[in-house]
């Protein structure tokens, strides 16, 4: 539990979780995990190790994108979970698994498998106007829109915009992108949102080919990043991170024995 052997934890676990993500793939597909290759980045390997065969130049742009804009972003759900475990002095291990534990929920983690799923649902341009008026009426959450901190639009939302539009039209599939700026332009006049990183990255993750049920542990592969190093920065200046709750129920009541209830 010194420094320096919580650092080399941190930076194999790094290692780790992409090779975990794209080994389980590769195994449950019927095929041989793929070995990196020390001579490309973190990203193209990932994709390399995946798929089988070394990305283009703009997959792997648009992937490392991706990889940065998730990987830290202030005390969200998950870093706070990570912070709160090993402010008891636990293990790294223990920190990185409480992290995914909290990103597993569907309010933190799963928003851009949701956006994908609805763009399929939808299936055609011309269908998202009364899909997203249906879903409206029936008070339905749209997926990919709005943020608890970024009130006037999330910052990350524009990179992977620009990413999708590119990737969809290489792989000749740009009615995901013109229904994602369709649904963009509805619910924003609708709902006064804008979309977020989350948006933009289910067309990106789909156009490179991505399983779906992919998406959430692609996040983790990224945001392990942010956890490890917030899980460092929380060693370094320990204090246990412990809220107090205020009781708000019924005071003053009367006990009354178990023979009179």
């Amino acid at each position: 539990m010194n420094e320096e052997d919580n650092y080399k934890k941190a930076i194999k676990l790094q290692a780790k979780i992409p090779t975990i993500v794209t080994g389980f793939e590769r195994i449950r597909s019927g095929k041989e995990p793929v070995l990196p290759k020390k001579e490309l980045s973190f990203a193209a390997n990932f994709l390399y190790m995946l798929n089988g065969e070394e990305p283009d130049e703009l997959s792997i742009e648009a992937f490392n994108k991706a990889l940065v804009l998730h990987a830290d972003h202030e005390l969200n759900a998950s870093t706070f979970t990570a912070r709160v475990c090993v402010a008891t002095l636990s293990d790294v291990y223990s920190g990185l698994t409480a992290a995914i534990g909290a990103l597993k929920g569907p309010l933190h983690g799963g928003a851009n498998e949701a956006v994908m799923n609805m763009l399929l649902e939808i299936g055609e341009p011309e269908n998202v106007e009364p899909y997203l008026r249906k879903a409206l009426d029936n008070k339905e959450k749209i997926m990919g829109f709005g943020h608890r901190v970024y009130k006037n639009g999330d910052p990350r939302a524009k990179h992977l915009r620009d990413m999708s539009n590119q990737l969809t039209e290489v792989v000749k599939e740009s009615k995901w992108y013109d229904m994602s700026l369709q649904i963009e332009e509805m619910i924003t006049k609708e709902k006064g949102l804008l979309p977020n990183v989350d948006f933009y990255s289910a067309t990106v993750y789909h156009s490179l080919g991505i399983k779906h049920d992919l998406f959430t542990p692609i996040f983790a592969v990224s945001r392990t990043s942010g956890w490890l190093a917030h899980i460092l920065e929380q060693y370094s200046n320990n204090r246990l991170i412990r809220p107090r709750a205020e009781y708000v129920g019924p005071n003053k009541r009367n006990y009354v024995s178990v023979e009179s209830r």
